[in-house]
C-alpha cells in the first residue's frame, strides 16, 4: 500500500527556514531510499494518536509487547511529508496519546499530578520529534530513527530534575523473547532492536519510490516492496532472535533464602497521619513475627535476609521510642537480618535501614534519585500559592550519594528504592559494588488505591529486566503490592497480589559475574545517541542547503 499525499501539509510545503519535508520534490528530497508520499493531513494526526495509544498498550496492565514496534512506526508515518511545525504536533499528539494512558495511575494522587506529568513528557517529546523528523531526509533513515529513540530516552531519562524513565520501549519486554537482550548492551540496545523494526514497518507501509519519487512499474516495483519486507523480517527476527541468548547456568554455585514481607496498608483514606503510619508499621512487624512462628514450627525456611518495603516506618525509629521497640521486637522475634524502609528525619531522607537482631540498625542506604514534584518540588515558593500538592511535602528530601552493599556472610545486598529501578546506572552502580542480590523497596499504596495495577507492575517490569540485564536474583518488597521474587533470568518466583498482607519467599542463587552489558555500562547508550546527533545536525545542513537553493531557483 502506497500512502500519497494529496493537499495541505501532504504537499509538502515549505518551511522558512527549514526548507521542505522529507519526502518533497525538489535537491533535497529524500534520497532513493525514502518512501514518495505520505499521508493527507486530516490523516497524519489520529493516525499519531493511533502509534502513541499502541504503544502505552506494549505496557502493563495490557502488556500487548509487539505494539512496541507498531507504536513508532505509526509515528514514522505520521511524520512523512509534513512540514516541521506539522512533525512537533504530530509528536505532541502522539506524546499525549502515549502518556496519558501509561500514567493513569497517578490520578491516584492527584489529578493535575497526572495531568502536569503527561503534558510535560508530551512537549518535551515534541520538540525531540523535530529531530526524527529531520532524520527522514537520510538514505539509511530507518537505521538514523532507531537511533532517535535510544536518543531521546536518553534525554528523557536525565532532563528536566533528573530525568523521567517511565515509558521506555525496553521496559514493555519484560518476559517476552526479545528481553534477553539487555544482557548484552542494556536496554537502549532492546530499544534501538524494537525502533529498527517499527521504522522497517514504517518503510513497508510507506512503500519504496523510484528515482522521480512515485513507484515504477514490472520488476521494479517488486523489487521496491521486497526489499522493506526483507528489512522488517530481518529486524524482527534479530530482535526475536533474543530468545535464543545463552543464561547462567541454573544450578552451581552459592544460595540463599529471602523473604519479602508485604504487611499492607489500610485501604481507607480516613486514617492518616500518625495513627496511618503507626498502622503500617505494626502490620509489617505482625507479618514478620508470623514467619518467625512459622520457622520455629518448621513449616517454613530460615531466612536469611528478609526484607520489608519502602515506607514500611514513615516515623523516624531513632526518634520515636515505640517504633523502635515495634521494629525490634520483630526482627528479635525472627532472629535474622532486616531490611527496613525508613523515612529519617533532620534531614528527611528516605533509606533503607539494615536492622541486626540485639543491634538495631547498623547499616543505611539513602535513596540518591528522588522523585520530582514528590520527595523533591521545585519551584517550591512559586506553586505553594495555587498547588496543594506542596502542602503534602512540607520539606524536600535530602538524597544519598553513593551505592551501599548489605554484607551478610556470604550474601552482598545491593539496594534501591523505588523509582531508582527505572534508572540503569543506579541499579548497575550496586552490582559494580559487589552486590549478588538487588532489592527493590517500593511503596505502591498511594498510585493504587483505586484498584489500578498500572504503577506497580511497569515497575515490576523494569525489576524483571534489571534482573536479566545484571544476572542477579531481585526481590521487590511493596506495601500494598505486587511483591515479587525474581530470578536472574527474569522469571517470576514467586509474588503476591495486591492490596492484601503476604509473606514471600525463596531460594535464589547469589551470582557473582558480570554480563557483557556490565561491562559496557553506558557506552552503547552514548554511542549510539552521538552518532544519532551527529546524523541530525546532518540532515539539517541538508535542509538548510535544500533551502538555499529553492530560494535561488526563485529568484531565477
Amino acid at each position: 500500500m502506497q500512502l500519497t499525499g494529496s493537499g495541505g501539509e501532504a504537499s509538502g510545503a515549505a518551511e522558512p527556514g527549514l526548507g521542505a519535508g522529507p519526502g518533497t520534490a525538489g535537491p533535497a528530497a529524500a534520497g532513493p531510499s525514502g518512501p514518495g508520499g505520505g499521508l493527507p493531513g486530516r490523516l497524519a494526526f489520529p493516525v499519531a494518536a493511533a502509534g502513541g495509544l499502541a504503544l502505552a498498550a506494549a505496557f502493563p496492565p495490557v502488556g500487548a509487547w509487539p505494539l512496541a514496534a507498531a507504536g513508532p512506526a505509526l509515528l514514522t508515518v505520521s511524520l512523512w511529508r509534513r512540514s516541521w511545525r506539522g512533525a512537533a504536533l504530530a509528536g505532541l499528539v502522539f506524546g499525549l496519546a502515549f502518556f496519558v494512558p501509561l500514567l493513569a495511575w497517578l490520578i491516584n494522587l492527584a489529578w493535575y499530578a497526572w495531568m502536569a506529568l503527561a503534558v510535560a513528557e508530551a512537549l518535551i517529546f515534541a520538540v525531540l520529534t523535530v529531530g526524527q523528523w529531520l532524520l527522514l531526509r537520510l538514505r539509511a533513515w530507518p537505521v538514523a530513527v532507531a537511533g532517535w529513540w535510544v536518543l531521546a530516552e536518553a534525554i528523557r531519562d536525565r532532563w528536566p530534575w533528573g530525568g523521567f524513565p517511565w515509558g521506555r520501549l525496553a521496559m514493555s519486554q519484560a518476559g517476552t523473547p526479545t528481553v534477553r537482550w539487555v544482557s548484552v548492551a542494556g536496554p537502549p540496545l532492546l530499544t534501538f532492536l524494537l525502533a529498527l523494526t517499527g521504522a522497517a514497518l514504517a518503510w513497508l507501509l510507506l512503500g519504496r519510490p523510484g528515482p522521480d519519487g512515485n513507484e515504477s512499474a514490472g520488476d521494479g516495483r517488486v523489487r521496491r516492496r521486497v526489499v522493506p519486507a526483507l528489512a522488517l523480517a530481518g529486524a524482527a527476527g534479530v530482535a526475536l532472535a533474543g530468545a535464543a541468548l545463552p543464561l547462567s547456568p541454573a544450578s552451581g554455585g552459592q544460595h540463599a533464602t529471602v523473604a519479602a514481607v508485604q504487611g499492607n496498608v489500610p485501604h481507607s483514606r480516613s486514617l492518616q497521619g500518625v495513627l496511618r503510619a503507626t498502622t503500617v508499621t505494626g502490620n509489617h512487624a505482625a507479618a514478620t513475627e508470623q514467619l518467625a512462628r512459622q520457622v520455629r514450627a518448621g513449616t517454613r525456611a530460615a531466612p536469611d535476609l528478609v526484607v520489608w518495603p519502602e515506607n514500611s516506618t514513615d516515623i523516624d525509629p531513632n526518634q520515636d521510642p515505640v517504633v523502635y521497640a515495634t521494629i525490634a521486637a520483630a526482627v528479635q522475634a525472627i532472629d535474622r537480618p532486616v531490611l527496613v524502609g525508613a523515612v529519617l528525619q533532620d534531614p528527611v531522607r528516605n533509606a533503607g535501614l539494615l536492622w541486626l537482631p540485639g543491634q538495631g540498625p547498623v547499616a543505611t542506604y539513602l535513596k540518591r534519585q528522588l522523585v520530582p514534584f514528590g520527595e523533591v518540588i521545585p519551584f517550591r515558593g512559586f506553586l505553594s500559592t495555587f498547588v496543594p500538592l506542596v502542602k503534602l511535602q512540607p520539606r524536600d528530601f535530602t538524597p544519598g550519594h553513593r551505592a551501599v552493599v548489605f554484607r551478610l556472610g556470604k550474601l552482598r545486598a545491593g539496594d534501591v528504592i523505588c523509582y531508582e529501578v527505572g534508572f540503569d546506572n543506579l541499579v548497575s552502580s550496586q552490582v559494580k559494588a559487589g552486590a549478588n542480590l538487588l532489592v527493590v523497596q517500593t511503596n505502591d499504596a498511594t498510585f493504587e488505591v483505586d484498584g489500578q495495577t498500572g504503577e506497580t507492575l511497569q515497575q515490576l517490569a523494569m525489576a524483571r529486566i534489571r534482573a536479566i540485564e545484571n544476572d542477579r536474583a531481585v526481590v521487590v518488597a511493596s506495601t500494598t503490592g505486587v511483591s515479587a521474587i525474581i530470578a536472574p533470568d527474569g522469571s517470576l518466583i514467586t509474588h503476591s497480589g495486591t492490596w492484601r498482607r503476604a509473606v514471600l519467599e525463596a531460594r535464589v542463587p547469589l551470582r557473582a559475574g558480570t554480563t557483557l552489558a556490565g561491562h559496557l555500562g553506558s557506552w552503547p547508550e552514548l554511542a549510539i545517541s552521538a552518532l544519532t546527533l551527529i546524523a541530525v545536525a546532518w540532515a539539517a545542513g541538508q535542509a538548510v542547503r535544500a533551502r538555499r537553493q529553492q530560494v535561488r531557483a526563485a529568484r531565477g
